[in-house]
C-alpha cells in the first residue's frame, strides 16, 4: 500500500460551514447588527456622502405582513444597501399609515355591540392601539428580513407632528381655492357608510338586472309630431341598475344622432337608429317600421313621463351618449352618476337622492321606502312588469366597482362633500406636466399616470367616519356659512403637532379660532366644526413632508417604488399634494413592481389554498432565500412563488454559499498583506480570470444603478457556476493543492481568488446581507477591514488585468478545452478512462493556430486536467484520447513517465519530490 501524502497537501479548510442553516444563523447576525447598531454606524460612516433618499410608502399597520409586503421591503432594501456601498448616504426611514377604514372596519368586528357604548374618542383609542400593535410586529417581521433601517424612529401618519403636516399641507389647496363643498354623487359603500375615492376601488365581476323600460312620451311630443296622435308611444331606456329608476329625472340622447320613431303591433318607440336592426330583433317586435327619423337635438327640452311615478322625465342632451351599449337613450338620475350629475347641473334639475347612508331608501318614498337598494332590484323590476313598462329582464354580468375594504359592492350617491378641484387651479395640467419630469420603470408608467390624470374626476377628501384627521373647517351655527379664514388651518395644525387631532375630538369650536372671528356672511360668532375627515390617501400622499423633517433627509426623494397598483394611489395623490404644497413632484424616480403569484400564474387566495406566508419561508429555510427569490425574477412583471421554485432557490444559493466556501477554504493561510503577488509576476490564467471577473463586476456595479437586480443574480450566479466552479476553481486545484505552499504560483491563485472572494462578497452583499456578513468573518484581514460589510463601499473596476488581445487567446484555448472536454466524456463512458488524469490527448490543429499552442504548450496539461498533452499541427482539428503514459503519482494523481525514476520516492513525480523536499 502505498504511503499517505495527504499531510503535504494544502487542502482547503475554514470554520465557514457547509451547511447555511440559515433559521437558525441568521437571528444571530441580526443580535450581532442590532448589538453594533449597524445602521447608524453606516449613516455615520457616511455623513460626508452626497444623499440619495428612497421614500418609503407606508403599509397599513394592519395584519401580518404578506409576500407582496416582503417584494416589496426587500426590494427597497436592495436599493439603499447598494446607494450606500455606491458611496452614498443612503438612510431609510420606514413608515406605517395608522388611520383609515381597514383599522376601523378591524376594531368594528373586534368590538362588535360595545361599539355603539363608546364615544368617537374612545373608538379612535381602540383603533391607536389596534394599530401600535400591528406596526411592532409588522416592523420585527421587515427587520427579520434583513431590512436596515431607523426601526426605532418610524414615521407614522397618526403622530401628532404628521398629523399636524397634513392640515399645513390641505391649507395649501383651500388657500389656493381648489377646494369645495358640494352635493354631488360620490362612490359610496353602503356597508362601511362612507364615501370612497376611486383608489379605494377594486373592481370586480358582478351580475347585475339587464332592463328595457319604457317611458311614456308626454303630450307636448304629440304637439310636435302629429303622427304619434292616436297611438301610445315611448323611448325606451337600458339600465343594470334599476334601483336608480325612482331617482331618474331626465333621458338623455346624443345631440348629433339620429333617432328613429318606429312602430310595431300599434305603438311607437323611440330609439337611435343606428341601433335599429339590432334593437327590434332583440327585444322581438313584430314587423317594425319606421316612420320618422330626426336629429336628436331637435328633441331637447320635451318630455317623457317617469315610467311608475307621476312626473315628467326631461329630454336633454349629453356627448357621453354611446351606441356601444343601451338604446342610444339614457336613463339620468342626477343624484346616481357622475355623468348624471354634471348633465343635472346643466339643465338646472334637483341633484336628488332618495338613499341614505345605509344604502336604504328614505321612508317616505312612494313603493319602496326603505327598502335595501340592492334588495328593491326585483321588486323595481316586478312594478315596471306590472304596470307594463318592462320590455325584457334578464341578467348581466359584468366588472362593477367594489369597496377595497369589505369587498361589497358599491353605489353612487349624491352627498355634501369635500373636493379638490382638478382644473380650477389647473392641477391636472400641472400634474401632467410634472409627470415628463420624472424617470418611470416601467416606461410605460409615465403613459399610465398621464393617462389617470387625463380622466381624473375631481379628488374626493372627505370621509364619514372616526378614525382619522379632521377636516379642520368651521360652520357658523346661525347661517351654516363656511368659515374660510383658512390662515385658522395653520394654527390648528400647531394644537394638533402639541396635542394630536384628538383634540379636535375634545375641544371646541372655540379652543381652534382666535377670539373675536367673525363669520365673513352674517357677523355671526358662534361655529360648529365639520365632522368628516380627510381620505387617508391625502394622509399617505403627504408622507413627503418628513423628508423635509428628518436632517438625515433631503425633498424631494430620489426614489419611490412600490407595487403598480400605486398609479392610481399613493404615486398619484403624492405628486398632487407635493405640486400644491411645494410647487413640485416630491419623487425623482418612480419605480414599480408586479403582484405575487403561485407557480401556475395564478394570485394567491385563501380559497385557493395557494397562500404562501414570508414567516413559513424564513421558518422553513431562511430569509436569504425569500431575498434571492427577489434577486431572480424581473419584478417590474408579476412574480411567481411556490415550492419547486423555492426549491430551485435553495440549491442556487448552495452553490453560490459552496463557491464563497471554496475560495475561504484555499485562502486559510493566506495573508494578503505578505502574500498578494503583484499583478506583473500573476499567473496568466490568473489575470485571465481576474480580467473576467472585471468585466462581470462592471456589469453589476450598472444593473445596481439601473435597478436590474435579477441581471445581477444571473451574472454573479452565472459567473461562479460556468467561470468559477467549471472552469477556473477546476483548474487550479492542482496548483492549489499540490504546489508549495509558498510558491509564487500558488499565491497567484490565492491572491485572484482573494480579489473575486472580496468584491465578490461587497457586490452580492445587498442581495445577500446574511450570508455576505457571515463570510465576511472568515475573510483574511486586510487593511481597512472594518467589523462589518456594509461599512466598505464597491470597489473600483479600473484596473485592467489582461489586455484584450491575450484575453481573446484564453477564449480561444478555452473553446479548444471544450472539444478535448467532450472527447473525454465519450472515452469516460466507454470506460477508457476513469478519471480525466488518465488520460493522454493527441491534439491535432489547423496551421492557423501554430502561434497559439506554441504559447501555451507546457501549460495544456493543466487547462484540460490531463496528464499530458500531445499537440501537432494537421488539416482540422482532431482530438484523440489515450491511457496516459508512466505511473500514477501518489501524492498529485497525475501520471508521469518519471513516477518511480526516483529511488527515495518511488511512488511520486519529480514536481511532488521537489515540493516535499522543500518541506522538509
Amino acid at each position: 500500500m502505498g504511503k499517505d501524502y495527504k499531510d503535504t497537501l494544502n487542502l482547503p479548510k475554514t470554520p465557514f460551514p457547509m451547511k447555511a442553516d440559515l433559521p437558525q444563523r441568521e437571528p444571530l447576525i441580526l443580535q450581532k447588527w442590532e448589538k453594533m447598531d449597524i445602521y447608524r454606524k453606516i449613516l455615520e460612516k457616511r455623513k460626508n456622502s452626497p444623499l440619495f433618499i428612497l421614500h418609503d410608502g407606508p403599509p397599513y399597520a394592519n395584519g401580518n405582513i404578506h409576500l407582496g409586503h416582503a417584494l416589496n421591503k426587500i426590494l427597497k432594501d436592495f436599493i439603499v444597501k447598494s446607494k450606500s456601498m455606491e458611496g452614498f448616504k443612503s438612510p431609510f426611514l420606514p413608515g406605517w399609515d395608522c388611520h383609515g377604514l381597514p383599522i376601523e372596519h378591524k376594531v368594528d368586528q373586534i368590538l362588535k355591540d360595545k361599539k355603539k357604548k363608546l364615544s368617537p374618542l374612545e373608538i379612535r383609542e381602540e383603533c391607536r392601539a389596534y394599530a401600535e400593535k400591528y406596526v411592532n410586529i409588522q416592523r420585527e417581521e421587515f427587520k427579520r428580513l434583513g431590512v436596515f433601517g431607523s426601526w426605532d424612529t418610524p414615521y407614522l401618519t397618526m403622530d401628532p407632528e404628521y398629523e399636524a403636516d397634513i392640515i399645513r399641507y390641505l391649507a395649501t389647496f383651500f388657500k389656493s381655492g381648489e377646494v369645495y363643498r358640494k352635493k354631488k354623487p360620490v362612490l359610496w359603500c353602503i356597508h362601511c357608510e362612507t364615501a370612497l375615492a376611486e383608489a379605494e376601488i377594486e373592481y370586480h365581476e358582478h351580475t347585475s338586472p339587464s332592463i328595457w323600460v319604457l317611458f311614456p312620451l308626454s303630450s307636448d311630443f304629440y304637439e310636435r309630431f302629429s303622427f304619434l296622435n292616436g297611438k301610445d308611444s315611448f323611448v325606451i331606456i337600458w339600465t343594470t341598475t334599476p334601483w336608480t329608476l325612482p331617482a331618474n329625472l331626465a333621458v338623455a340622447l346624443h345631440p348629433d344622432f339620429i333617432y328613429s320613431f318606429f312602430e310595431a303591433d300599434g305603438k311607437i318607440y323611440l330609439i337611435a337608429d343606428s341601433l335599429f336592426e339590432s334593437i327590434t330583433k332583440k327585444l322581438q317586435f313584430k314587423e317594425p317600421k319606421i316612420i320618422k327619423k330626426v336629429k336628436g337635438a331637435e328633441l331637447e327640452g320635451l318630455n317623457a313621463i317617469h315610467p311608475f311615478y307621476e312626473r315628467n322625465s326631461l329630454i336633454i342632451l349629453a356627448d357621453y351618449v354611446n351606441l356601444e351599449q343601451g338604446t342610444g337613450c339614457v336613463h339620468t338620475a342626477p343624484g346616481h352618476g357622475e355623468e348624471d350629475y354634471y348633465s343635472g347641473v346643466k339643465y338646472n334639475l334637483e341633484i336628488y337622492n332618495p338613499v341614505d347612508e345605509r344604502g336604504r331608501f328614505v321612508s317616505n318614498l312612494p313603493l319602496f321606502g326603505s327598502l335595501q337598494v340592492f334588495e328593491a332590484n326585483p321588486l323595481i323590476v316586478e312594478e315596471l312588469k306590472k304596470r307594463g313598462k318592462l320590455l325584457l329582464s334578464e341578467e348581466i354580468t359584468h366588472s362593477y366597482p367594489h369597496c377595497w375594504r369589505c369587498k361589497n359592492p358599491v353605489i353612487f350617491r349624491a352627498t355634501e362633500q369635500w373636493f379638490i378641484s382638478m382644473d380650477s387651479g389647473s392641477l391636472r395640467n400641472r400634474a401632467i406636466e410634472a409627470v415628463k419630469k420624472v424617470r418611470w420603470i416601467p416606461e410605460w408608467g409615465m403613459e399610465r399616470i398621464t393617462n389617470m390624470y387625463l380622466s381624473s374626476p375631481d379628488w374626493c377628501i372627505s370621509r364619514q367616519r372616526t378614525w382619522g384627521v379632521p377636516i379642520p373647517v368651521f360652520f357658523c351655527k346661525n347661517c351654516n356659512e363656511v368659515l374660510d379664514k383658512w390662515e385658522i388651518m395653520d394654527r390648528v395644525a400647531e394644537i394638533f403637532s402639541r396635542e394630536g387631532s384628538n383634540s379636535w375630538f375634545i375641544k371646541d369650536a372655540d379652543y381652534f379660532i382666535p377670539e373675536g372671528t367673525k363669520c365673513g356672511k352674517c357677523g355671526g360668532k358662534e361655529f360648529r366644526k365639520e365632522t368628516d375627515i380627510l381620505d387617508v390617501w391625502f394622509e399617505s400622499g403627504s408622507s413627503h413632508s418628513v423628508l423635509e423633517r428628518d436632517p438625515d433627509h433631503k425633498w424631494p426623494a430620489d426614489v419611490y417604488i412600490e407595487g403598480n397598483d400605486q398609479y392610481r394611489g399613493w404615486f398619484n395623490k403624492s405628486l398632487l399634494v407635493g405640486l400644491s404644497a411645494k410647487g413640485d413632484s416630491p419623487f425623482k424616480i418612480v419605480i414599480t413592481h408586479g403582484w405575487v403569484l403561485d407557480e401556475q400564474g395564478r394570485t394567491m387566495h385563501k380559497s385557493l389554498g395557494n397562500v404562501i406566508s414570508p414567516q413559513e419561508i424564513i421558518d422553513k429555510m431562511g430569509a436569504e432565500i425569500l431575498r434571492l427569490w427577489v434577486a431572480s425574477f424581473n419584478y417590474k412583471e408579476d412574480v411567481k412563488l411556490g415550492s419547486e421554485i423555492l426549491e430551485r432557490l435553495t440549491e442556487a444559493y448552495r452553490k453560490i454559499r459552496n463557491t464563497w466556501r471554496f475560495m475561504l477554504g484555499n485562502l486559510y493561510d493566506f495573508d494578503p498583506k505578505k502574500h498578494m503577488i503583484p499583478k506583473e509576476r500573476m499567473n496568466y490564467f490568473d489575470l485571465f480570470i481576474l480580467e473576467k471577473w472585471r468585466g462581470k463586476a462592471k456589469k453589476i456595479i450598472e444593473s445596481y444603478r439601473d435597478f436590474e437586480y435579477h441581471s445581477i443574480f444571473h451574472t454573479i450566479f452565472n459567473f461562479f457556476t460556468v467561470d468559477l466552479s467549471a472552469l477556473y476553481l477546476d483548474i487550479i486545484k492542482d496548483r492549489l493543492y499540490c504546489s508549495h505552499p509558498e510558491s509564487e504560483e500558488r499565491r497567484s491563485a490565492q491572491t485572484a481568488i482573494f480579489i473575486i472572494l472580496k468584491e465578490s462578497l461587497l457586490l452580492f452583499s445587498p442581495v445577500l446581507p446574511f450570508t455576505s456578513e457571515e463570510a465576511w468573518e472568515f475573510l483574511p484581514y486586510f487593511d481597512g477591514k472594518e467589523d462589518s460589510i456594509f461599512l466598505h463601499t464597491f470597489p473600483e473596476f479600473e484596473k485592467v488585468w489582461l489586455e484584450e488581445e491575450m484575453v481573446r487567446e484564453w477564449e480561444s484555448i478555452l473553446d479548444i478545452r471544450d472539444m478535448v472536454l467532450k472527447a473525454l466524456e465519450i472515452e469516460r463512458n466507454k470506460k477508457t478512462i476513469g478519471n480525466s488524469l488518465e488520460a493522454k490527448v493527441i491534439l491535432k490543429y489547423p496551421e492557423s493556430y501554430e502561434k497559439l499552442i506554441e504559447k501555451f504548450r507546457t501549460i495544456l496539461p493543466s487547462i484540460f486536467i490531463v496528464s499530458q498533452v500531445e499537440a501537432m499541427a494537421g488539416n482540422e482539428w482532431e482530438v484523440k484520447v489515450l491511457r496516459a503514459d508512466g505511473e500514477k503519482c501518489q501524492r498529485c494523481w497525475n501520471y508521469s513517465v518519471s513516477v518511480g525514476k526516483d529511488k527515495d520516492f518511488t511512488d511520486l513525480c519529480p514536481r511532488c519530490i521537489e515540493v516535499i523536499k522543500k518541506l522538509q
